[in-house]
């Protein structure tokens, strides 16, 4: 696991600007007390970014690596922030139990295609919407177009019970979706 948290801060760089768009997208300001899931979220370089730019969010950490889960403690030690750290894999059923809720708001980066299975996906994205409060939003961060396409996942979205799944933004094979509850 950590020859990926390697690979992670040598591709900042690239992945600074995807963020960027993923955080503009969130559809609350920036002063609001929002509940979020970071589904996956590795070392935490995307929860950094939720906290930075909403000063007042509890954030949920969930990943399925205690060693990422790991370093992502390391990564928020010193932040006096409401961050709890759940350790569960996305492919057992009884994940959104483990992770609690309801959200705000759940965001996710280059995770759930880890899967690597269609079904596991979808399956994924229904469980999220689950843990949505109404009016909540799911911003996922993902290689799509190596699983199937973008279409393929906003219509599993869609499927999942999501009201709204749009492209925020998008380069061949990552794109970031927006979906709404």
């Amino acid at each position: 696991m950590t020859h990926w948290i390697a690979r992670d801060a040598r591709r900042m760089d690239e992945r600074t600007p995807i963020i960027a768009a993923l955080i503009a997208a969130i559809p609350f300001p920036p002063e609001a007390q929002i509940d979020v899931l970071d589904v996956g979220s590795g070392a935490g370089v995307l929860t950094e970014a939720v906290l930075d730019a909403f000063p007042a969010a509890r954030v949920m950490v969930q990943d399925f690596s205690p060693h990422m889960l790991a370093r992502a403690r390391e990564r928020f030690a010193s932040h006096d922030r409401a961050i709890r750290y759940v350790q569960c894999d996305l492919s057992d059923p009884t994940w959104p139990r483990q992770v609690g809720g309801p959200f705000d708001l759940a965001v996710s980066g280059i995770a759930i295609h880890n899967l690597k299975d269609l079904a596991a996906m979808a399956a994924c994205y229904e469980a999220v919407h689950g843990l949505l409060k109404p009016g909540g939003a799911f911003l996922d961060y993902d290689h799509f177009d190596r699983f199937g396409g973008v279409p393929l996942h906003q219509h599993s979205m869609r499927v999942a019970g999501f009201a709204s799944v749009d492209p925020v933004w998008h380069r061949y094979p990552t794109a970031v979706l927006k979906a709404v509850k």
